[in-house]
């Protein structure tokens, strides 16, 4: 289709590279030859009478005309995705549709890993690519249409798009089985004397949301390493003398795994409640309807937390 002179499939690749600011990787994002890609944009170069993207030492930067085109190029693809998407419908036994979703090893292990068996069931044809670790903001991923879905704490929700609820958790201490102190109840003294492995993630190094409760509530606790992962937080506490703080119900699928024990922390932590999101254009495509609506129904299925009814 074309719009003025224009046609409207390279809006997909300027889009594209926008995002990436890489022929290399907007071409691999969109599925098309490295020189499919570079003709597309010499042609949007020349329609628009602008280089759009400039080589500035080992990457490339947008000129003030492609910030200036930007949001509005990605909000007439997103839009136009939705009008198809929901022109198309789903159904989940014949769709073969790819759904992206952004989530930390934690949420992977406590919901996914039950969510991906019941859409197997439900939709076998169905690809469900998930990531935990991008180059950018995980907003800004689904501003763009990148990510259909983000799950994540309540605190690291947009307030630009749509939301619910999935479930809630809360922190517990966890110590090696061979660790002297796993004999022994925690007590303040021995979780706040004790060495600690804290898992900064991703952004977010320098920051955990335990630690910086218990800073502002008076405590200090000595944490002798710091790991960028949950799975590695685990790894070091196995064999060592070191305290984790996780969630409740990762500590719970590591123990079927590790030789672990799990204890409430002696400082009550404020619970976290986890979400998932999604790019408000999306709110009535089919397609993420059914996956919000799996995801929700799973979640509604896990284990009580301990002391729970």
């Amino acid at each position: 289709m074309h719009l003025k002179g224009l046609d409207l499939n390279l809006l997909v690749v300027f889009d594209a590279l926008i995002a990436e600011k890489s022929i290399t990787r907007a071409a691999k994002r969109i599925n098309l030859s490295q020189s499919a890609t570079s003709s597309a944009l010499a042609r949007l170069r020349e329609y628009f009478d602008d280089p759009l993207l400039i080589q500035v030492g080992q990457r490339m930067e947008l000129t003030p005309l492609a910030e200036k085109l930007a949001q509005p190029v990605c909000e007439l693809i997103l839009k136009g995705e939705s009008i198809v998407e929901k022109n198309q419908g789903f159904r989940p036994a014949e769709s073969t549709r790819t759904f992206r979703l952004n989530m930390s090893e934690y949420e992977a292990a406590v919901l996914m890993n039950r969510a991906l068996a019941r859409i197997h069931d439900l939709a076998p044809r169905v690809r469900v690519e998930i990531t935990s670790k991008i180059d950018e903001p995980t907003r800004d991923y689904l501003e763009r249409g990148y990510l259909d879905l983000i799950i994540t704490p309540r605190e690291h929700v947009s307030s630009l798009h749509p939301s619910e609820r999935l479930f809630d958790d809360r922190y517990v201490a966890v110590v090696w089985s061979g660790n002297p102190a796993a004999s022994e109840d925690m007590t303040l003294d021995a979780y706040l004397s004790g060495s600690h492995v804290a898992a900064y993630i991703d952004k977010l190094i320098g920051w955990s949301f335990d630690e910086v409760f218990l800073t502002r509530s008076g405590y200090k606790r000595r944490i002798q390493a710091v790991v960028p992962s949950f799975s590695m937080l685990m790894s070091q506490v196995v064999g060592t003398q070191l305290i984790g703080t996780v969630m409740e119900r990762y500590a719970r699928f590591c123990a079927q795994l590790l030789p672990i024990r799990i204890f409430p922390t002696p400082i009550p932590i404020p619970p976290v409640e986890t979400r998932v999101q999604w790019h408000s254009f999306h709110d009535n495509d089919p397609g993420i309807l059914w996956l919000r609506q799996v995801l929700c129904d799973v979640a509604a299925e896990l284990e009580p937390l301990t002391g729970q009814d």
